[in-house]
Protein backbone atom coordinates (compact mmCIF):
# COMPACT_ATOMS: atom_id res chain seq x y z
CA UNK A 1 0.00 0.00 0.00
CA UNK A 2 0.86 3.65 -0.47
CA UNK A 3 -1.06 6.39 1.35
CA UNK A 4 -3.63 3.73 2.32
CA UNK A 5 -4.26 2.88 -1.34
CA UNK A 6 -4.37 -0.79 -2.25
CA UNK A 7 -2.21 -1.52 -5.30
CA UNK A 8 -2.67 -4.37 -7.75
CA UNK A 9 -0.35 -5.28 -10.63
CA UNK A 10 -2.05 -7.04 -13.53
CA UNK A 11 -0.13 -8.95 -16.19
CA UNK A 12 -1.83 -9.79 -19.49
CA UNK A 13 0.16 -12.82 -20.59
CA UNK A 14 0.60 -14.73 -23.82
CA UNK A 15 3.50 -17.16 -24.13
CA UNK A 16 5.46 -15.43 -21.37
CA UNK A 17 6.95 -18.48 -19.65
CA UNK A 18 10.57 -17.58 -20.43
CA UNK A 19 10.34 -13.99 -19.13
CA UNK A 20 7.80 -14.18 -16.32
CA UNK A 21 10.25 -15.04 -13.54
CA UNK A 22 12.58 -12.14 -14.40
CA UNK A 23 9.61 -9.78 -14.42
CA UNK A 24 8.22 -10.93 -11.08
CA UNK A 25 11.61 -10.80 -9.38
CA UNK A 26 11.79 -7.04 -9.90
CA UNK A 27 8.31 -6.23 -8.60
CA UNK A 28 8.67 -4.23 -5.34
CA UNK A 29 6.52 -6.39 -3.09
CA UNK A 30 6.79 -3.94 -0.19
CA UNK A 31 4.11 -1.74 -1.78
CA UNK A 32 2.28 -4.15 -4.11
CA UNK A 33 -0.67 -5.82 -2.43
CA UNK A 34 -1.79 -8.12 -5.22
CA UNK A 35 -0.43 -9.55 -8.46
CA UNK A 36 -2.80 -11.07 -11.01
CA UNK A 37 -1.92 -12.82 -14.25
CA UNK A 38 -4.40 -13.53 -17.04
CA UNK A 39 -3.22 -16.08 -19.58
CA UNK A 40 -4.72 -15.71 -23.03
CA UNK A 41 -4.58 -19.36 -24.12
CA UNK A 42 -0.78 -19.55 -24.27
CA UNK A 43 0.94 -22.42 -26.03
CA UNK A 44 3.83 -22.58 -23.56
CA UNK A 45 4.18 -23.11 -19.79
CA UNK A 46 3.08 -19.63 -18.72
CA UNK A 47 0.31 -20.90 -16.45
CA UNK A 48 2.53 -23.48 -14.79
CA UNK A 49 5.27 -20.94 -14.13
CA UNK A 50 2.83 -18.35 -12.80
CA UNK A 51 1.15 -20.75 -10.42
CA UNK A 52 4.55 -22.04 -9.34
CA UNK A 53 5.37 -18.47 -8.31
CA UNK A 54 2.15 -18.30 -6.31
CA UNK A 55 0.51 -15.76 -8.60
CA UNK A 56 -3.30 -15.89 -8.84
CA UNK A 57 -3.81 -16.92 -12.45
CA UNK A 58 -6.88 -16.73 -14.65
CA UNK A 59 -6.91 -18.69 -17.89
CA UNK A 60 -8.79 -17.99 -21.12
CA UNK A 61 -9.59 -21.29 -22.75
CA UNK A 62 -9.71 -19.49 -26.11
CA UNK A 63 -7.56 -16.55 -27.13
CA UNK A 64 -9.51 -13.32 -26.60
CA UNK A 65 -6.90 -10.90 -27.89
CA UNK A 66 -4.83 -8.26 -26.14
CA UNK A 67 -7.81 -6.05 -25.34
CA UNK A 68 -9.90 -9.01 -24.21
CA UNK A 69 -7.09 -10.04 -21.88
CA UNK A 70 -6.96 -6.59 -20.32
CA UNK A 71 -10.69 -6.59 -19.72
CA UNK A 72 -10.32 -9.69 -17.56
CA UNK A 73 -7.28 -8.19 -15.83
CA UNK A 74 -9.11 -5.06 -14.76
CA UNK A 75 -12.30 -6.86 -13.76
CA UNK A 76 -10.38 -9.25 -11.51
CA UNK A 77 -8.27 -6.44 -10.05
CA UNK A 78 -11.41 -4.53 -9.13
CA UNK A 79 -12.67 -7.60 -7.30
CA UNK A 80 -9.59 -7.51 -5.06
CA UNK A 81 -10.59 -4.04 -3.88
CA UNK A 82 -7.66 -2.35 -5.61
CA UNK A 83 -7.50 1.45 -5.53
CA UNK A 84 -4.69 1.52 -8.09
CA UNK A 85 -4.25 -0.95 -10.94
CA UNK A 86 -1.01 -1.08 -12.91
CA UNK A 87 -0.68 -3.08 -16.11
CA UNK A 88 2.78 -4.60 -16.48
CA UNK A 89 3.62 -6.85 -19.41
CA UNK A 90 5.24 -10.09 -18.24
CA UNK A 91 7.58 -10.15 -21.24
CA UNK A 92 10.21 -8.10 -19.35
CA UNK A 93 10.17 -5.33 -21.93
CA UNK A 94 9.30 -2.72 -19.31
CA UNK A 95 11.10 -2.51 -15.97
CA UNK A 96 8.99 -3.23 -12.87
CA UNK A 97 11.32 -0.90 -10.95
CA UNK A 98 9.08 2.01 -11.98
CA UNK A 99 6.04 0.60 -10.19
CA UNK A 100 6.68 2.60 -7.01
CA UNK A 101 7.02 5.88 -8.92
CA UNK A 102 3.91 5.23 -11.00
CA UNK A 103 1.84 4.16 -8.00
CA UNK A 104 2.95 7.22 -6.03
CA UNK A 105 1.69 9.58 -8.71
CA UNK A 106 -1.79 8.10 -8.27
CA UNK A 107 -1.73 7.33 -4.55
CA UNK A 108 -1.11 10.97 -3.67
CA UNK A 109 -3.67 12.30 -6.12
CA UNK A 110 -1.29 13.95 -8.58
CA UNK A 111 -2.81 12.18 -11.59
CA UNK A 112 -5.67 9.80 -12.41
CA UNK A 113 -3.68 7.83 -15.01
CA UNK A 114 0.06 7.39 -15.51
CA UNK A 115 1.70 6.08 -18.66
CA UNK A 116 5.33 4.96 -18.86
CA UNK A 117 6.63 6.53 -22.05
CA UNK A 118 9.37 4.88 -24.09
CA UNK A 119 9.79 8.09 -26.07
CA UNK A 120 10.21 10.51 -23.17
CA UNK A 121 13.92 10.53 -22.37
CA UNK A 122 14.94 9.16 -25.78
CA UNK A 123 15.45 5.60 -24.59
CA UNK A 124 13.42 3.75 -27.20
CA UNK A 125 16.07 3.39 -29.89
CA UNK A 126 18.76 2.67 -27.32
CA UNK A 127 16.58 -0.15 -26.02
CA UNK A 128 16.37 -1.70 -29.46
CA UNK A 129 13.05 -0.41 -30.75
CA UNK A 130 13.04 -1.02 -34.53
CA UNK A 131 13.58 2.25 -36.37
CA UNK A 132 10.39 1.89 -38.41
CA UNK A 133 8.39 1.46 -35.22
CA UNK A 134 10.02 4.49 -33.65
CA UNK A 135 9.26 6.67 -36.68
CA UNK A 136 5.68 5.42 -36.96
CA UNK A 137 5.16 5.91 -33.20
CA UNK A 138 6.33 9.52 -33.45
CA UNK A 139 4.22 10.23 -36.53
CA UNK A 140 1.02 8.65 -35.19
CA UNK A 141 1.48 10.38 -31.84
CA UNK A 142 1.93 13.73 -33.63
CA UNK A 143 -1.35 13.23 -35.50
CA UNK A 144 -3.17 12.04 -32.40
CA UNK A 145 -2.03 15.05 -30.38
CA UNK A 146 -3.48 17.36 -33.03
CA UNK A 147 -6.78 15.47 -33.14
CA UNK A 148 -7.31 15.11 -29.38
CA UNK A 149 -5.75 18.42 -28.40
CA UNK A 150 -2.94 17.12 -26.19
CA UNK A 151 0.87 17.04 -26.08
CA UNK A 152 1.68 13.51 -24.92
CA UNK A 153 4.93 11.85 -26.00
CA UNK A 154 3.18 8.58 -26.90
CA UNK A 155 -0.16 6.80 -26.77
CA UNK A 156 1.10 3.27 -27.41
CA UNK A 157 2.99 2.11 -24.34
CA UNK A 158 1.82 -1.09 -22.66
CA UNK A 159 2.82 0.10 -19.19
CA UNK A 160 -0.05 2.01 -17.58
CA UNK A 161 -1.49 2.79 -14.16
CA UNK A 162 -5.15 3.58 -13.51
CA UNK A 163 -7.01 4.80 -10.46
CA UNK A 164 -10.08 2.85 -9.40
CA UNK A 165 -12.26 5.83 -10.28
CA UNK A 166 -11.11 5.65 -13.91
CA UNK A 167 -11.82 1.92 -14.18
CA UNK A 168 -15.24 2.36 -12.59
CA UNK A 169 -16.33 5.23 -14.82
CA UNK A 170 -15.00 4.29 -18.25
CA UNK A 171 -16.91 1.46 -20.03
CA UNK A 172 -13.72 -0.31 -21.10
CA UNK A 173 -15.56 -3.62 -21.40
CA UNK A 174 -17.21 -2.24 -24.57
CA UNK A 175 -13.89 -1.50 -26.28
CA UNK A 176 -12.13 -3.62 -28.89
CA UNK A 177 -10.59 -6.96 -27.94
CA UNK A 178 -7.66 -6.18 -30.23
CA UNK A 179 -4.51 -4.06 -29.75
CA UNK A 180 -6.51 -0.90 -30.42
CA UNK A 181 -8.00 -1.30 -26.92
CA UNK A 182 -5.16 0.70 -25.34
CA UNK A 183 -5.69 3.65 -27.64
CA UNK A 184 -9.44 3.64 -27.21
CA UNK A 185 -9.04 3.60 -23.44
CA UNK A 186 -6.56 6.49 -23.38
CA UNK A 187 -8.72 8.66 -25.62
CA UNK A 188 -11.68 7.89 -23.37
CA UNK A 189 -9.59 8.97 -20.37
CA UNK A 190 -9.09 12.31 -22.12
CA UNK A 191 -12.76 12.54 -23.04
CA UNK A 192 -13.87 11.96 -19.46
CA UNK A 193 -11.58 14.72 -18.27
CA UNK A 194 -9.19 12.58 -16.22
CA UNK A 195 -5.61 13.77 -15.80
CA UNK A 196 -2.72 11.86 -17.38
CA UNK A 197 0.89 11.89 -16.20
CA UNK A 198 3.91 10.51 -18.01
CA UNK A 199 7.12 8.98 -16.72
CA UNK A 200 10.20 8.12 -18.73
CA UNK A 201 10.64 4.39 -19.13
CA UNK A 202 13.59 2.48 -20.60
CA UNK A 203 12.56 -0.45 -22.73
CA UNK A 204 14.15 -3.65 -23.99
CA UNK A 205 13.48 -5.29 -27.34
CA UNK A 206 14.56 -8.90 -27.69
CA UNK A 207 13.26 -12.09 -29.23
CA UNK A 208 11.04 -13.09 -26.30
CA UNK A 209 9.50 -9.63 -25.89
CA UNK A 210 6.00 -9.38 -27.29
CA UNK A 211 5.61 -7.38 -30.48
CA UNK A 212 3.35 -7.27 -33.49
CA UNK A 213 4.50 -7.61 -37.08
CA UNK A 214 4.65 -4.96 -39.78
CA UNK A 215 1.24 -5.71 -41.29
CA UNK A 216 -0.47 -5.71 -37.89
CA UNK A 217 1.43 -2.53 -36.97
CA UNK A 218 0.03 -0.78 -40.05
CA UNK A 219 -3.52 -1.82 -39.18
CA UNK A 220 -2.92 -0.68 -35.62
CA UNK A 221 -1.62 2.71 -36.76
CA UNK A 222 -4.62 3.41 -38.94
CA UNK A 223 -6.89 2.22 -36.14
CA UNK A 224 -5.32 4.65 -33.67
CA UNK A 225 -5.75 7.58 -36.03
CA UNK A 226 -9.37 6.55 -36.67
CA UNK A 227 -10.11 6.50 -32.94
CA UNK A 228 -8.56 9.94 -32.50
CA UNK A 229 -10.42 11.28 -35.53
CA UNK A 230 -13.72 10.11 -34.06
CA UNK A 231 -12.85 11.96 -30.87
CA UNK A 232 -11.95 15.05 -32.92
CA UNK A 233 -15.42 14.95 -34.48
CA UNK A 234 -16.87 14.58 -31.00
CA UNK A 235 -14.92 17.67 -29.88
CA UNK A 236 -16.26 19.56 -32.87
CA UNK A 237 -19.81 18.69 -31.88
CA UNK A 238 -20.58 16.38 -34.79
CA UNK A 239 -23.50 14.15 -33.82
CA UNK A 240 -23.22 10.36 -33.76
CA UNK A 241 -19.42 10.46 -33.54
CA UNK A 242 -18.40 9.36 -30.10
CA UNK A 243 -16.18 6.69 -28.64
CA UNK A 244 -18.27 6.39 -25.49
CA UNK A 245 -16.68 9.36 -23.80
CA UNK A 246 -19.80 10.06 -21.78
Amino acid sequence: MLNDRRICVVMPAYNAASTLLDTVREIPREIIDDIILVDDASHDETVRVARGLGIPTFVHEKNKGYGGNQKTCYAEAMRTGADIVIMLHPDYQYTPKLLIAMASMLAYGVYDVVIASRILGQGALKGGMPFYKYVSNRFITFVENILVGRKHTEYHTGYRAYSRQVLEKIPFHKNSDDFIFDNQFLVQVIGFGFSIGEISCPTKYFEEASSIGLRASIRYGFGCIYVSFRYFLHRMGVKNYTIMVR
